[in-house]
């Protein structure tokens, strides 16, 4: 699974936490929100974990939950949980012969590098309760 669908997910999972304030959900239950294999769904959660925005507890009422209040997760620290790296980039090899090819990447970087920023301030502008409420809005105030 691409980062890209990994964030979504993340979110998904996180806002599907704080719909349920206080209950665990197994990592069978939150796939099956998701759509997706439980393996997945676990994965996912080990790096939202080292992050600190998830908890798990092993046992009958064990399960995954939030371990800050879905007003205190920003997107942008769900996307540092599970990005490896820049969402943006530049071909491994280009040709260092051709004037282009020698100084592309680094006149990407630059360019990328502002692209990403603005990405991730935009990101902290939002948490994971805006994502719940937007949810509500759009179909019921009960979930």
């Amino acid at each position: 699974m691409n980062t890209n669908h990994q964030f979504a997910v993340s979110i998904h999972i996180l806002t599907l936490l704080s719909a349920l304030p206080g209950q665990a959900l197994t990592s069978e239950q939150i796939a099956e929100s998701v759509s997706t294999h439980s393996v997945v769904i676990r994965r996912i959660m080990g790096q939202l974990r080292k992050q600190g925005l998830v908890e798990s507890r092993s046992g009958a009422s064990g399960g995954w939950k939030l371990s800050r209040a879905p007003g205190e997760i920003h997107l942008c620290s769900i996307y540092d949980a599970i990005n490896r790296e820049s969402l943006l980039g530049v071909h491994p090899h280009p040709n260092a012969d051709c004037p282009i090819g020698a100084h592309i990447r680094s006149a990407l970087g630059a360019v990328f590098g502002q692209a990403e920023k603005a990405m991730h301030d935009s990101l902290s502008g939002f948490t994971v309760a805006d994502v719940l409420s937007e949810i509500r809005i759009q179909t019921s105030p009960d979930i």
